[in-house]
């Protein structure tokens, strides 16, 4: 579903699905759209792809803090804060960004700690940069707290780099960029803003800058790099700020809709004027007003499936079902590989009810878990699925996949058990319920 809050309890590690609200101190917020991972993922494959990495493992999380840092952690896991997203001025300041924390994987930076969080999800390894982050502030009793639920990774090592890594991930940077004919200005505009937060207290300072160290010969270096790149001109793509004004009139109208009306005044014809104000009056709430901007977009713009999308969103939450599916519907007909999609209509047609749309609730569901086995809320909703069809074993089975997938080890090996009692001898689901089991078994002895 679009624009989808998993939220994240400190020290507690539960992931939850709710509706959109503001994140309490105490808690942080994942934010699932479709839309906006696809821009940041467009962004951040070529930059892999020069780096010798593998694009197709990127994968991208965006979490609700107002506070300016990004990350790579995990492997091939990007994180970006929403606060650096909104104080971003071009498409080429993201990039700059990205292409930053690519160089910290191709350079091997923190190798043994990205090693020991391979195999953890985002919220374990959200919880570690919490802690990270809390030492530096100063904060020590905070961030015991935060990673009270962690494994051993050292809490003086994790993605805090140096100097020297630093450097070098900028030099792996500005190749990059070179390479995909991108201009590194960006990159030196987003290091200039950080070189201005440096004469403030840690307490003050945005946490990008506590983790990433900032010397004057790194600005230099990249200043140098901009007078000299024959790709420093190079603007960026019309699609890339196409892009870019998209994902930030959507994040303007979702976490501050009273902002984006003042950004976007109704004299703001514009694409992305519009769709700040459709989802700003949605999130109000007020829906005759957000349904006339929708339809007036879809009326433009018929192919555009993340329109459909919003508009299916906006129609499921004020309970008119039938016409939230149709309009899904569409937003996977046109956008097929995005299993947020698939699991926005699936949760439509499993509201609806009837057994025909149950059914295609489980097929929907059964792609998006092939496109995206790494989301707890299509799991639940299989479970539920499955189970509203007299799929018990398989039911159980999902249900055993998602609590795996959220560090709950206990329901995990008993759902496992169910499942492995109920589904076929030699069946794919049993033998794939004794792996779930016999690996929540392990993870609970090694804590």
């Amino acid at each position: 579903m679009l624009f989808r809050p998993v939220t994240l309890f400190l020290g507690l590690l539960a992931v939850t699905v709710a509706s959109f609200t503001a994140p309490a101190q105490a808690q942080l917020a994942f934010i699932r759209d479709a839309e906006i991972e696809s821009i940041i993922r467009s962004y951040a494959s070529p930059l892999f792809e020069a780096a010798g990495l593998d694009a197709q493992s990127v994968n991208v999380h965006i979490v609700n803090d107002k506070k300016i840092n990004a990350f790579v952690a995990g492997g091939k896991k990007l994180f970006i804060n929403t606060g650096l997203l909104l104080a971003a001025k071009n498409s080429n300041q993201v990039i700059g960004v990205i292409a930053h924390e690519t160089g910290h994987i191709a350079g091997g930076h923190l190798a043994r700690t990205h090693e020991v969080l391979k195999s953890a999800n985002a919220a374990t390894i959200l919880s570690y940069v919490l802690g990270a982050a809390a030492i530096v502030a100063g904060s020590p009793d905070a961030a015991i707290a935060i990673i009270a639920g962690g494994g051993a990774v050292s809490q003086q090592t994790f993605l805090k780099y140096s100097r020297g890594q630093e450097q070098a991930a900028d030099q792996h940077a500005v190749t990059s960029l070179d390479r995909t004919g991108q201009s590194a200005r960006g990159l030196l505009e987003f290091l200039e803003v950080l070189e201005g937060q440096e004469v403030l207290i840690a307490s003050r300072q945005d946490p990008y800058l506590r983790t990433h160290p900032l010397v004057r010969g790194r600005v230099n270096f990249v200043r140098n790099h901009v007078e000299n790149s024959p790709y420093s001109a190079a603007l960026p793509t019309d699609l890339q700020e196409a892009q870019f004004a998209r994902m930030i009139a959507k994040l303007q109208g979702f976490l501050n809709p009273r902002e984006a009306f003042r950004a976007y005044p109704d004299e703001d014809k514009s694409l992305a004027g519009r769709y700040a104000r459709a989802i700003a009056h949605y999130r109000r709430p007020d829906l005759d007003p957000a349904l006339q901007e929708i339809d007036a977009l879809l009326a433009d713009y018929p192919e555009d499936g993340y329109f459909h999308e919003l508009k299916g969103q906006i129609l499921f939450e004020n309970g008119r079902i039938g016409e939230a599916v149709k309009s899904y519907g569409h937003a996977v007909e046109i956008l097929p590989n995005e299993p947020l999609i698939r699991v926005g209509l699936a949760q439509a047609m499993i509201e609806r009810g009837d057994g025909k749309t149950l059914e295609e609730a489980v097929e929907q569901l059964e792609v998006a878990v092939r496109q995206d086995a790494e989301n707890p809320q299509a799991w639940q909703l299989l479970s539920i699925a499955y189970g509203r069809t007299d799929r018990i074993g398989m039911s159980s089975l999902a249900s055993a996949e998602r609590a795996i997938l959220v560090d709950d080890y206990q329901q995990a090996i008993a759902f496992a058990h169910r499942a492995d009692s109920l589904l076929p001898a030699g069946a794919p689901g049993q033998l794939r319920a004794q792996d779930i089991e016999f690996a929540a078994k392990q993870a609970m002895n090694k804590n």
